[in-house]
């Protein structure tokens, strides 16, 4: 490793996360949970887009977003080169996915749930 390991707090994770959302929306792909941790980040979302075409967007946007608030320097590596993507085919693993990302990390940090999901 070039650099330390990147650790999350609190007020990286929240623009991490509505990082998230905002590219969500902006791509039309609906997010139905987000679990933004200190050292990982659980996205669950339905879209016309491949996994990691998805996880690569959502990485360089919430880079941007980090860069532009100024409190990293531009050239922090953040990420991971890959990182674990699945398809969740149906509405019981999309279920498991959602309590797993959410109840089974720990205590919550910055979370989103859509509101027809809780």
């Amino acid at each position: 490793m070039l650099q330390p390991a990147y650790s999350l707090d609190e007020p990286h994770r929240e623009m991490v996360l509505q990082a998230i959302v905002d590219r969500s929306l902006q791509r039309g792909w609906a997010l139905i949970a987000a679990h933004i941790r200190t050292n990982h980040v659980h996205v669950i979302l339905a879209a016309d887009a491949t996994p990691e075409r998805i996880m690569n967007d959502l990485k360089s946007y919430a880079s941007r977003v980090l860069n532009h608030s100024g409190l990293d320097r531009p050239n922090r590596k953040r990420w991971a080169r890959h990182g674990s993507t699945r398809w969740l085919r149906n509405r019981q693993n999309i279920e498991t996915a959602i309590r797993y990302a959410i109840e089974k990390q720990g205590d919550p940090m910055a979370v989103y749930v859509a509101v027809d999901y809780r």
